[in-house]
């Protein structure tokens, strides 16, 4: 059962299968909303709070509506745990308007899109990644910044090298490498990515943000990101 306690954050409480009993605020929204892997399927979680019925479409149902559908809450949140889903099925979510309007919308809390000009959601795992960051941590944790030189190299990815072998962008994992070694040749501390998320608009420079917790796939997966 979800709730919204005094303070005005949404707590899922204890006992349902994959939740967890603790308030949440905007930037923590991808652990409770959005397609998570359990086992046996996939939990789905989206907040439409003035929607009639919810229901996803992907792959697995021939995008058909009303089909797989999802449990309305008390707080606006629609959810469900849907069987047999793998990491790669596209989706969204099939919503009726009270007005008996059906709208297809991908999932703002996903967490890896279809490259555009496609727009679907795509159900994805961030759970096998090995972060290999300890020793920078340590060393951030360890440092007086208010006294240490600083230099900030603020970047569009997507403008700031093209690569000569057709393809129109370098991968995050590419870039990475080639980014890190240009901004050290210049004498600068740091990066400052223009906005990374998913977004539709190349021209935008990622100021149109549709995936709020997803790394847009111009680059690559998720996995290429971190």
């Amino acid at each position: 059962m979800l709730t919204v306690p005094q303070k005005g954050l949404l707590r899922i409480q204890p006992g349902a299968p994959g939740t967890f009993d603790q308030p949440v605020d905007g930037t923590t929204l991808y652990r409770y909303w959005g397609a998570h892997l359990v086992t046996g399927g996939v939990r789905f979680a989206v907040w439409a709070p003035n929607a009639r019925e919810v229901s996803v479409i992907s792959d697995s149902n021939g995008w058909t509506a009303g089909r797989d559908w999802l449990h309305s809450s008390d707080t606006g949140v629609w959810h469900g745990t849907l069987q047999n889903l793998t990491p790669g099925t596209r989706y969204k979510y099939a919503v009726r308007t009270h007005s008996g309007h059906l709208l297809e919308k991908a999932d703002p809390v996903g967490f890896y899109f279809e490259r555009r000009p496609q727009t679907a959601s795509v159900v994805w795992s961030l759970r096998d990644f090995a972060w290999r960051d300890g020793d920078w941590l340590q060393r951030r944790a360890t440092t007086d910044w208010m006294r240490t030189p600083l230099s900030i190299y603020e970047v569009h990815l997507g403008s700031w090298r093209r690569p000569k072998d057709g393809r129109q962008f370098f991968n995050y994992r590419e870039l990475a490498h080639a980014l890190a070694d240009y901004v050290t040749e210049l004498g600068h501390t740091h990066v400052q990515l223009l906005p990374i998320t998913e977004h539709p608009f190349d021209g935008s420079w990622g100021y149109q943000t549709t995936g709020y917790f997803a790394p847009t796939s111009r680059f690559g997966a998720p996995q290429d990101f971190q």
